[in-house]
């Protein structure tokens, strides 16, 4: 019997977990009016247990339909915690306001990778084995130079993570903390320059080497940007708020991403090929896209005199209000306020851009409409990070690869944590069956229909 074919449900004529007292949930089944009492954990029952609820003893048993899991605990962590009525978020219980101001990314990642704080020596070594891990193999550059000229650079930071697993094949013995912190560093480290390279080669410019005199941030910027120059020297403004945005970016709790990484990653795949399933999912005009979304609005609607006929179309469902809301959080995202606090160093290094004052302005308006705070529609992070890329003279194809760089300490931190969780086992959703049932083959000769087949016959391959 393989893995996916044993059976999860209580053992027959078992009645499920008994329970006793107030942590217990009663169930009465109106078809049989029989009762079950489940234990309640943490606030959540285990679906497994309403697996005891059936009709006859044939059935499969009781299940949960939750499409997107949106009231679906898929594990235990203890690395990001997030209260959406409060607009509170923290890594391993130190709020992310408090982690912006002292820290750096490399430490909050320490932090979200081994659950605590370094010391100074950790740090120092730490700091030491990510930026020697910094240079990717030369076989990766040729493996680049392959793509097309307007290859996305998102499609190329894909391609290349997931290549990496053939560069360190040992990776695949997951249970190897050598191996394992290996691949963390090694992740870490080599985002950046994938990242790098994956807009110079879409640049057509050359690569730029890592310099391992520079801090991370500085490395990326200089990754980035180095011309003819013989060192490149980053502003400082510059380099601290891609820290900050890199810390904001870090983790964010079972997102889209962080559940494809601990997906994938539950079949005890090599965790650069885990790694690539979240960039994969964060690819996705739905999860990492929203920022672009935001400047391609604050250009439709052209002027601050156009801000009150835009939220009137908003209103009337005709537009919408990029950049606010969150699935999550229904007050102000903390993020969105700490960027904000960032973004006029950013502004004073780099050329005037109006849509500063445009995106201003609409956040004022906006908050200052009932209808609006009534919704708990307030600015997220991605409000003002694609404005902050945008004076970085970062293009808008870069946007969410500079979150996939931030993003990899959260997944190899998830990765990690479930990989040596006691309950972790293959992901193998259910689904509830809607199709046809013992139909009979029809020769090909006597089959009629529709051609489903729309556009050319032929496509360019």
């Amino acid at each position: 019997m393989s893995t996916e074919q044993q059976s999860e449900a209580p053992a027959e004529g078992d009645e499920g977990p008994v329970a006793s007292g107030n942590d217990t949930l009663t169930v009465t089944d109106n078809r049989t009016g029989r009762s079950y009492e489940l234990p309640i954990e943490d606030d959540t029952i285990k679906a497994l247990d309403l697996r005891q609820i059936k009709v006859h003893e044939e059935d499969f048993g009781m299940m949960a339909f939750d499409p997107a899991f949106t009231n679906t605990a898929s594990c235990r962590s203890a690395i990001t915690y997030i209260d959406g009525e409060a607009g509170i978020l923290e890594h391993r219980g130190i709020p992310i306001e408090q982690l912006c101001e002292h820290s750096t990314f490399l430490e909050v990642s320490y932090l979200l990778v081994f659950g605590e704080l370094p010391t100074r020596p950790q740090l120092e070594a730490w700091v030491h084995d990510v930026t020697i891990h910094t240079f990717v193999h030369e076989d990766i550059k040729k493996f680049l130079s392959g793509f097309r000229y307007d290859a996305h650079p998102m499609g190329m930071l894909l391609a290349s993570t997931g290549a990496l697993s053939t560069f360190y094949p040992d990776a695949n013995k997951i249970l190897d903390p050598i191996e394992r912190y290996l691949a963390t560093i090694r992740l870490i480290a080599k985002m950046p320059t994938l990242a790098a390279f994956s807009y110079r080669h879409n640049m057509g410019q050359p690569y730029v080497y890592p310099d391992n005199d520079l801090s991370y941030p500085e490395n990326f910027l200089s990754m980035m940007f180095k011309m003819t120059e013989t060192k490149y020297e980053p502003d400082p403004r510059l380099a601290k708020a891609i820290d900050v945005l890199f810390i904001l970016h870090a983790d964010h709790e079972q997102n889209c991403s962080t559940s494809a990484v601990r997906g994938v990653g539950s079949s005890d795949v090599d965790p650069y090929s885990a790694v690539a399933a979240g960039i994969a999912a964060l690819y996705g005009r739905l999860h990492g896209g929203a920022n672009e979304a935001v400047l391609q609005m604050l250009r439709r609607i052209e002027s601050v005199d156009n801000i009150p006929s835009f939220l009137d179309a908003v209103k009337k469902r005709e537009e919408k209000l990029m950049g606010f809301g969150h699935r999550v959080y229904k007050n102000y995202d903390p993020r969105a306020r700490i960027i904000k606090s960032h973004a006029d160093e950013v502004f004073e290094a780099t050329e005037y851009n109006p849509l500063v004052e445009l995106a201003t302005e609409l956040e004022k308006q906006a908050l200052d409409d009932d209808f609006f705070t009534s919704r708990k529609l307030y600015p997220n992070v991605d409000f003002y990070s694609g404005i902050i890329y945008e004076a970085l003279k970062i293009p808008p194809g870069m946007f969410t690869v500079i979150f996939a760089i931030a993003r990899t300490a959260g997944w190899i931190a998830q990765w990690l944590e479930m990989t040596d969780d006691p309950d972790k086992k293959i992901s193998r959703p259910r689904q509830i069956y809607t199709g046809a049932r013992e139909a009979n083959y029809i020769p090909l000769g006597e089959r009629t229909g529709e051609d489903r087949i729309s556009g050319p016959a032929t496509r360019p391959s």
